[in-house]
């Protein structure tokens, strides 16, 4: 039976109703009690039992728990359970570090866990975070959002579909679709970590950094988005305009327009079919070159043949139209007819000339070249060999067919040979030239051994093979039985044979070399193992209040953390007292 005064009526459920807060607070620390202050207080036990609605009217509700304030236009408050929903407005403020703003927020005072909903924007002193749904635990100092958002740094801006923010190291974590916008560059990465103090950026999983003049590829790597220097270590790659280079280890400069790499290095020249590898490398984007040691091989493409040259150094340097291949120090030549040694060497690949410099020697199947500086020249519209050119004290010889102790041999100041179809066909020697000539019948018998001496020689190859010798001017000489040409006579002044160092493969540009020892690489480290952000925990001491609008049981796997604006929020003070006297007068009726 109801009490006849509504007034009596009224105060006997209002002081059960704060005796039982009173009994509640008993079981929680006063330390660790919700704190508020409001313009409006109401009860509303039909739809919120056992919450206080409280209300703005001219100062916002405040809320104050161990060091931080929340701010809203109303709320609901359970007092007893140390929990509120905030509506409207929502400020969230912990010392000079986090400042929250979004439309709805919740906060269980027992486990300082906050979830904040609908336009949220967290700043810190060094980036702001904008998402849709965000998780703020205060115990661990993370907050964490999983249906996409936005950080925007000093430099960049960062989106992805999840992100972590792990407040006392300054750390982001990214997962999913992550996309850093900078003026200079688009970072696109699978997973990436961001450290806000430093701007260092850690990659994991399939990334490539897009600029107007590079695009970097890494599965693993690190870029300094201040600095604008990066690091990868892991199926690595740089591609500019016309370079691709890859290797185990990369380093990216942009400011310097430089790259590095080490250990099984690749270059491809992607206009001019060229490939260049080694083991060290340097390429210089503004200056377009590149800079390769360490078992450096140069790969060109000519024709149907490659041109493969080896040297203890590389640098190839130039716009694609006019590239320039300079080896330096033991260099080695190989093609399927022509193989060769020298010094050093430098290649225009406009002109299509190729000089070798330092005891130059060139073996053209069992002809060997030698002299102070070779020239070969190709048609650069056909990539076809054209020319030999052989200066001061130009050299031929050839191992006799049947004695392997005898050699044809020609000697001259210049040697000019001219190809065909890329085969030696024609060799014209000049001024103060000299034959020693092993003559024989087609049977291979020896007829003599011809000495002659004149200011030209011709002779004309076939298949490699020496078919005819003609003299010019001022000749001199003669054929003699081999038993009347004294041995000490049979090799011409300045005689030399190497053919115990021609090149038949290309595994031969390598022969007397020891294997390289390869620089030992400092990896970048997998991403440490963080424990999830949404612990286990005892059922008597759940993350989330009995009253949140989130769903414990689905928490960690619900694609969406948005939550609409309830259907019906707290009542407005106008309605409040409007229900309030309807409810007044129907009490009073019966």
């Amino acid at each position: 039976m109801k009490p006849n005064n509504p007034i009596i009526f009224l105060f006997f459920n209002l002081f059960f109703l704060i005796g039982g807060f009173v009994f509640s607070q008993e079981e929680i620390p006063p330390e660790n009690k919700i704190d508020y202050t409001s313009d409006r207080t109401t009860i509303d036990e039909i739809n919120y039992p056992g919450a206080i609605i409280l209300r703005k009217v001219n100062k916002q509700v405040h809320f104050i728990h161990k060091g931080i304030d929340v701010w809203c236009d109303q709320a609901v408050f359970y007092d007893a359970e140390n929990f509120f929903k905030a509506f409207g407005n929502v400020r969230m403020k912990q010392g000079d570090t986090i400042n929250m703003r979004s439309k709805y927020a919740e906060y269980n005072g027992n486990t300082e866990f906050a979830f904040a909903s609908t336009n949220v924007k967290l700043k810190s002193p060094n980036n702001t975070i904008t998402t849709d749904s965000l998780f703020f635990d205060r115990a661990k100092q993370e907050a964490f959002y999983r249906s996409g958002g936005t950080v925007k740094d000093t430099a960049s801006t960062i989106t992805s579909k999840i992100g972590r923010f792990f407040m006392e190291q300054n750390k982001f974590s990214f997962v999913v679709n992550v996309k850093v916008v900078n003026p200079e560059y688009v970072i696109n990465s699978s997973q990436l970590d961001f450290y806000d103090d430093t701007g260092h950026a850690y990659l994991y999983g399939p990334s490539t950094i897009v600029s107007d003049a590079s695009t970097v590829y890494c599965e693993r790597g690190f870029y300094d988005t201040r600095g604008d220097t990066g690091y990868f270590v892991k199926n690595s790659r740089i591609n500019y305009e016309n370079r691709i280079l890859e290797g185990d280890s990369l380093y990216f400069d942009r400011n310097r327009s430089f790259a590095s790499a080490v250990n099984n290095i690749k270059v491809t020249d992607t206009l001019n079919a060229s490939v260049i590898k080694g083991h060290y490398a340097e390429v210089f984007r503004a200056k377009d070159s590149v800079f390769i040691t360490k078992r450096a091989l140069a790969i060109t493409r000519q024709e149907n043949d490659s041109v493969y040259i080896h040297s203890d150094t590389l640098m190839i340097t130039g716009k694609p139209e006019n590239r320039i291949i300079r080896g330096f120090y033991d260099t080695r030549l190989f093609k399927t007819n022509m193989s060769g040694k020298c010094d050093s060497i430098h290649v225009n690949q406009s002109s299509g000339l190729t000089q070798m410099i330092g005891k130059p020697i060139v073996w053209s199947s069992n002809n060997q070249l030698t002299g102070d500086t070779i020239h070969l020249i190709s048609d650069p519209k056909t990539e076809k060999l054209d020319t030999l050119k052989v200066f001061y004290d130009s050299f031929m010889v050839q191992q006799d067919s049947i004695d392997a102790s005898a050699y044809n041999q020609v000697k001259g100041k210049e040697m000019y040979g001219l190809f065909k179809e890329n085969e030696l066909y024609e060799v014209n020697f000049i001024k103060n030239t000299e034959t020693i000539y092993y003559t024989r019948e087609d049977a291979g018998d020896l007829i003599g051994i011809n000495k002659t001496k004149s200011s030209t020689i011709k002779m004309l190859l076939d298949n490699r093979e020496i078919i005819d010798v003609y003299y010019y001017t001022d000749v001199d000489g003669d054929i003699y039985p081999e038993e009347e040409f004294p041995p000490n006579a049979r090799k011409l002044k300045g005689f030399i044979w190497r053919g115990e160092e021609q090149l038949y493969s290309v595994d031969d540009l390598f022969s007397g070399e020891g294997p390289v020892e390869l620089i030992k690489i400092t990896g970048i480290p997998l991403p440490e193992e963080e424990e999830e952000f949404f612990e286990e925990r005892d059922e008597d001491d759940p993350l989330l209040n009995s009253k949140s609008r989130l769903d414990a049981d689905v928490l960690r796997n619900i694609p969406r953390d948005t939550i609409e604006p309830p259907k019906r929020e707290p009542l407005s003070p106008r309605l409040d007292e409007r229900k309030q006297r309807k409810r007044k007068d129907k009490e009073n009726d019966e």
